[in-house]
């Protein structure tokens, strides 16, 4: 993998002689990427700094390397704290997968970097996302995907261009058990509200870097969708309140506690969100089915396609209680694929 990637950024840079003063080296981060830390030597100064190789799993459109490219480079020029991505490529030749090069941003996850005050830099930080310029994002999208031959456009990003992509999977596959609650989705959709935000659409504590107590990086933009702000708020509270406690970055004696911990971190969180604008009720309800059908077809996906789950996720109870959620929120009940061990 050293050898591809030095290979093609000699190629990029035109710089036959550049090296690895620091090679490759995996480090943990995405549960559907690879992610390497490493330094080139010989290189411009814009690349002479610490750098992330993040490689997606090959089972991915590779497109969505340029798409996360567009949004993270459009989110770093109106100034929110996203690394920049020096290339991008969506070719799995190279490393078996497409894969983008960006820079290295300090700190350390939130629930690394502070216990207290989780919920409120949470919130501040998502509102800061949302008060951004979203039609700015759509028009980098659609520059984005005209320099890719016109294979994609703004729409990709579109609440509405997310649940088509959702109902495309679900036909495909297809994933019977999903069919009714993505009708339920189509049917049940609020009058869509004029004002629409950059949602992240996967915003917990994890994708937070911290940096002598500032947000220095907000991380992992492919699930990025321009939709009410409510929707990435029920995402954010989906996540919060069902990721298996097992998968949290806390040692195993204090999972008991954590799992009290976390009522309340939901609750301030939600509070905090509340303080900043109004939230609507009966949309944060909606829109958090929503989210839940989003893992819900992914896990399916791994599911149907039998073996182990690669994704811990996939391999935890997560989806079941994501699917308890969505009957309970509904009424419409949801039948996933057995879990393979």
């Amino acid at each position: 993998m050293a050898a591809g990637l030095l290979a093609f950024l000699r190629a990029e840079l035109c710089a036959p002689h550049l090296t690895f003063t620091d090679p490759p080296a995996a480090i943990s981060g995405g549960y559907d990427t690879r992610i390497f830390a490493f330094r080139l030597g010989g290189a411009p100064p814009a690349w002479s700094g610490p750098l992330i190789l993040r490689v997606l799993n090959p089972a991915y459109d590779p497109l969505r390397a340029l798409k996360e490219r567009a949004t993270q480079n459009t989110l770093a020029a109106l100034g929110y704290p996203v690394p920049r991505v020096l290339t991008a490529c969506a070719d799995p030749g190279p490393l078996g997968g497409a894969f983008l090069v960006m820079e290295r941003a300090p700190g350390r996850p939130l629930l690394d970097a502070q216990r207290v005050g989780t919920s409120h830099v949470l919130a501040q930080a998502q509102t800061r996302l949302h008060a951004l310029d979203a039609d700015a994002l759509l028009r980098a999208l659609d520059q984005e995907g005209h320099a890719a031959g016109g294979r994609f456009d703004h729409r990709a990003i579109t609440y509405e261009g997310y649940l088509a992509s959702l109902d495309r999977r679900i036909r495909e596959r297809p994933l019977e058990g999903l069919s009714q609650g993505m009708r339920w989705l189509f049917e049940h959709r609020p009058t869509p509200d004029a004002s629409r935000v950059i949602c992240h659409g996967d915003f917990h504590p994890q994708n937070i870097l911290m940096a002598d107590g500032q947000v220095s990086a907000v991380l992992d933009w492919p699930n990025v969708v321009v939709a009410e702000r409510e929707y990435d708020v029920a995402s954010t509270r989906a996540i919060l309140a069902l990721t298996p406690i097992e998968l949290w970055p806390v040692p195993a004696a204090l999972r008991p506690l954590a799992a009290l911990v976390r009522f309340v971190l939901v609750a301030r969180y939600l509070s905090a969100c509340r303080r900043s604008r109004p939230v609507d009720p009966s949309r944060l309800q909606y829109y958090e089915t929503a989210s839940c059908m989003r893992g819900l077809v992914r896990a399916a996906e791994a599911r149907a396609a039998g073996g182990a789950a690669t994704n811990p996720l996939d391999a935890s109870s997560f989806a079941d209680r994501l699917a308890a959620r969505f009957t309970r929120i509904s009424g419409v009940p949801i039948a996933l694929p057995a879990r393979h061990h």
